[in-house]
């Protein structure tokens, strides 16, 4: 009987790619060098050419009349092609850092330019000191901003790996539309004249808004700190105290200002002096005490995930110098754990920041109240006015506290 002779797998499936030419990946997959720049490239063509740049009215409660960024691209305006066609161009170009400087420098411009050219079109078309026209940032201005700035965010992270140096260069990328902001290029526009009419209610906006931060913070740091200790220390009782928590997390915001509501007007009306101080059913207290509560499962868990970190090697270290557990907690577990505790209490900063913004329904003040103002009147001007500084702040301290995690994560090297 003939022997039947077997061919591996291997070389069976070897001889079918010899038949079978494989695809050519070389052609169109290589060309795109930053396919993320090549992609948010394309993206502010298509916002610039269909979403109206700006919008123009005769007065503030008339809808305005869109203004395309193409039909400005005449004069001066028509700079803000070169930028926009080297971005285009230096996707087509491998990363290297020249490129990447050249990537974000093009950006900044374009993100200077964008903003030049809102603030002198409403000039422009402003009909004096007197004139009740309103020229206001359209959808295509903001999806031109928030691409530049996704494309210079993407140039410095692939730039350098350290916090520091990322939260600089961002600053710096801004910096140009601050200059144009205070020296008085963008005062035309309408966002700009709600703020000079409401110029005090903003200021006082701002320092209720700083209040509730501050006043959450404080509390919440007190509580969460000794919680997430001793959770860490009793692991039997961890699970109940995180579903107790997890059970206030989620709970909407309203509610829980109406759950407040009643047990603080009745504890005001019996106890006058709470009263007399500000605590009552509406206002600022029922506020940082939800706050607070939302604040506290974060916080607690950053405590636990925090001290978990520090290896146990270092600890039997520590004891075996002859430290004392005090001595052991204050410093080798405080100070191997504090960045981890630290970004907790970022998350519930800027978590706090945001939420601040819904405590303006039950008097708490603060940008929401101008904001919730600004829908109540159907003026969209007003609801930014609102918005931006609260977006604002919350950048401000996500990054100061990614600064500060950055400078103790070096110094510990």
């Amino acid at each position: 009987m003939d022997e039947v002779k077997t061919v591996p797998v291997s070389a069976r499936a070897a001889a079918r790619n010899r038949r079978l030419p494989l695809p050519d990946r070389s052609v169109g997959s290589d060309i795109i060098k930053n396919r993320v720049l090549f992609a948010l490239v394309i993206l502010l063509f298509l916002a610039a050419g269909g979403l109206a740049f700006l919008s123009h009215a005769p007065n503030r409660l008339i809808s305005g009349k869109g203004i395309a960024l193409y039909t400005l691209l005449n004069g001066l305006g028509a700079l803000l092609l070169i930028p926009a066609l080297l971005l285009l161009v230096l996707s087509f170009l491998q990363p290297n850092r020249r490129n990447l400087l050249m990537t974000l420098l093009m950006a900044e411009l374009l993100l200077l330019g964008v903003t030049a050219l809102a603030g002198q079109t409403a000039v422009a078309l402003s009909g004096g000191e007197d004139s009740l026209t309103r020229t206001s940032l359209g959808g295509g201005f903001w999806a031109c901003v928030a691409l530049s700035q996704l494309i210079a965010a993407d140039a410095i992270s692939r730039l350098t790996q350290n916090h520091s140096w990322r939260l600089l260069l961002n600053v710096q990328v801004c910096l140009p539309v601050v200059l144009l902001l205070v020296t008085g290029q963008l005062n035309e526009l309408s966002l700009m004249k709600e703020y000079y009419n409401r110029e005090d209610v903003f200021n006082n906006a701002l320092w209720q808004h700083l209040g509730i931060l501050f006043g959450t913070l404080i509390p919440a740091i007190l509580i969460g700190l000794p919680i997430g200790l001793f959770c860490y220390r009793s692991p039997r009782l961890q699970t109940s105290i995180f579903s107790t928590l997890n059970i206030i997390q989620t709970i909407p915001s309203i509610a829980m200002f109406g759950l407040l509501l009643a047990p603080l007007a009745g504890l005001a009306s019996a106890v006058p002096w709470l009263a007399d101080h500000g605590i009552s059913g509406i206002g600022v207290a029922p506020a940082i005490i939800a706050l607070v509560l939302y604040s506290l499962l974060p916080l607690v868990r950053s405590v636990v995930a925090g001290m978990q970190s520090v290896p146990e090697n270092v600890l039997e270290s520590a004891r075996g110098m002859g430290m004392t557990k005090v001595q052991v907690f204050a410093r080798v577990q405080i100070p191997i754990a504090l960045p981890v505790i630290l970004s907790g209490i970022r998350i519930i900063s800027v978590q706090t920041v945001g939420m601040a913004v819904v405590a303006a329904l039950i008097g708490a003040g603060g940008f929401g109240a101008i904001m919730f103002q600004g829908l109540l009147s159907s003026a969209l001007d007003l609801v930014l006015l609102g918005v931006i500084p609260v977006v604002v702040m919350a950048v401000v301290v996500d990054g100061l506290f990614k600064f500060i995690v950055s400078l103790m994560e070096v110094s510990r090297r």
